[in-house]
């Protein structure tokens, strides 16, 4: 069984016991979360699909852990102009673990 939710302006297609890395959001660490935003449910012998969402349905997580990205440069370069501009960007995200997909 899987589902497809959304969060943060992304849809994420996930089953029981994995983990994802999301968007950072606040929450402590080991707190449970409900999502309710599920947009496709696939069971094994069945498929159900919102319009926009599926009623009732919902996923529960748990919060794993806060981390940081790895860094990537951000170069800006203007040939002939004498200018030259570098920033560096960690993204920061939250991983969490799939506890169960309810119908």
């Amino acid at each position: 069984m899987y589902a497809i939710f959304n969060n943060g302006g992304k849809q994420y297609k996930v089953i029981e016991g994995q983990i994802i890395k999301l968007e950072k959001f606040k929450g402590n660490v080991g707190e449970k979360i409900k999502f309710n935003d599920i947009l496709l449910i696939n069971n094994k012998n069945s498929l159900k699909i919102g319009q926009p969402l599926v009623k009732g349905a919902s996923i529960t997580a748990k919060l794993i852990s806060h981390i940081r990205d790895k860094k990537i440069k951000i170069v800006k370069f203007h040939r002939r102009k004498h200018f030259r501009k570098i920033q560096g960007h960690r993204q920061f995200f939250t991983n969490i673990k799939i506890i169960k997909i309810k119908i």
